[in-house]
């Protein structure tokens, strides 16, 4: 099973491939941000708005990857007409 995704994710065509990157890397972006804000509220300023919007980004940005990598394999078959 982890074969063939691995498989499927190596043949996918240069423009899913390269939005897929792209999205990959704005919700890593995210990510750092949010780890920031964490750190910064661990260490700094311990304020519940901060502790709230750190643990909101970092849900976002690993929402917006999942999403990401599931539209990308869809999009992808859906152009090469396997679904």
């Amino acid at each position: 099973m982890i074969k063939k995704i691995i498989n499927h994710f190596k043949h996918l065509e240069k423009v899913t491939h390269k939005i897929m990157k792209y999205g990959l890397t704005f919700c890593f972006a995210i990510c750092v941000l949010s780890i920031l804000i964490l750190f910064t509220y661990d260490f700094t300023f311990p304020s519940p708005f901060m502790y709230y919007i750190g643990i909101h980004l970092f849900k976002l940005s690993l929402i917006f990857g999942i999403e990401f990598i599931i539209c990308g394999f869809i999009v992808d078959g859906i152009k090469k007409q396997l679904i």
